[in-house]
């Protein structure tokens, strides 16, 4: 019994019809959702990487500024 219903189901995901329904009934909408819930904290570390960046920098030219008093 279970092998017939378990070879069933395993026939119907073999069509492309459920193939498709799958993909746009379960898989579209779970992408978008985890989408909408992430943005936030993606462009939260986008902006906190461009702030890092712009503290080394900072960081640098006043090393470089202390270098060339102190030895220039």
């Amino acid at each position: 019994m279970e092998s017939s219903l378990l070879q069933t189901c395993l026939e119907l995901f073999k069509t492309d019809e459920a193939k498709r329904n799958l993909k746009d009934a379960v898989i579209t909408p779970m992408g978008n959702i985890i989408y909408n819930e992430i943005y936030f904290y993606l462009w939260f570390i986008c902006l906190y990487h461009v702030f890092l960046i712009f503290l080394v920098l900072a960081n640098l030219m006043l090393l470089l500024r202390l270098i060339k008093v102190k030895y220039g």
